[in-house]
């Protein structure tokens, strides 16, 4: 297994804690989006600035990898609101339908265009996705703000992930991590002052959750994703994070007393079977190194 791949698994693993967090809803969506942010930037700027691991990149790199950080925390904001404005279940299922928009983009717009192995598993990944929230969820699927604010969050994370494939191929991680993260911490805050949201006030659970959403599930997960989105296929990375929506649903078994289903498991080994077959290359380039030796 490479390195790009042992990142990416551990970055899941972060990542995963963090719907678990929200559920807790010790605080309100916006702000816990802005502290997630702003105690990684905390933690990184001073880091990469006294270590000199700092490279200003070109105005447009700049840019663009300040675009991320904006795109993304609102991605997670938006995100925040629709778990707490809805169902969890909802907010995962409709976020993650991120791989279609990343795929469609990378169609679009990347020279590295999805292979047809991508849109397979994608397809597998998102009918374990579906087995493993329950059918039953779609019956009562509520087409209000709340289902709205999913599906942008999904449409939000795909922009931030072609558009960090491509600032990566031109910086180093640590370099767009911290134009990123800054970034979106100032763009949460002026939103969450807009919006008058407390900064202030909550129980000292409340500031512990924050403290480990920017350094676990933000800093020391998103450097590690982005370390294997730098070194991997974007729409790879997409899907992979998909297996996010299982872990999270042991996590939640475990700490919040959520039923796991069989129904729930047989969806989550399709899933995972799904993101595997977007990893299965090899005899698609042997199909194409025969078609061209023949031709």
């Amino acid at each position: 297994m490479t390195k790009p791949r042992i990142a990416l698994i551990v970055g899941i693993l972060c990542i995963s804690i963090f719907p678990v967090l929200v559920r807790l809803s010790l605080t309100p969506g916006l702000i816990s989006a802005f502290y997630r942010m702003a105690i990684a930037s905390a933690v990184i700027l001073p880091y990469v600035l006294i270590t000199k691991q700092f490279k200003m990149p070109s105005t447009k790199i700049f840019m663009l990898a300040s675009l991320c950080g904006v795109v993304f925390g609102l991605d997670v904001g938006v995100w925040n609101i629709a778990i707490q404005e809805s169902s969890a279940t909802q907010a995962t299922l409709l976020t993650n339908l991120s791989p279609v928009w990343v795929g469609i983009g990378a169609f679009l717009f990347l020279k590295d265009k999805p292979l047809r192995n991508f849109w397979i598993g994608t397809v597998i990944a998102l009918f374990g996705m579906v087995m493993l929230v329950g059918f039953n969820f779609f019956i009562n699927l509520d087409f209000n703000l709340a289902f709205f604010f999913a599906i942008l969050s999904g449409m939000l994370y795909a922009v931030y992930m072609l558009t960090s494939k491509f600032v990566l191929e031109e910086t180093d991680v640590l370099t767009f991590m911290t134009i990123s993260v800054v970034s979106s911490a100032i763009a949460l805050g002026i939103l969450s002052a807009i919006m008058k949201e407390p900064f202030s006030g909550f129980s000292n659970m409340g500031w512990f959750v924050l403290v480990i959403q920017g350094l676990v599930c933000q800093l020391l997960a998103w450097l590690l994703i982005s370390y294997a989105t730098k070194h991997m296929r974007a729409t790879r990375v997409s899907v992979s994070l998909l297996g996010q929506a299982i872990l999270a649903s042991i996590l939640a078994w475990i700490f919040l007393n959520e039923t796991i289903t069989l129904q729930m498991m047989i969806g989550g080994l399709i899933l995972l079977f799904g993101i595997r077959v977007t990893f299965y290359t090899k005899n698609i380039s042997l199909f194409r190194m025969r078609k061209k030796l023949k031709s």
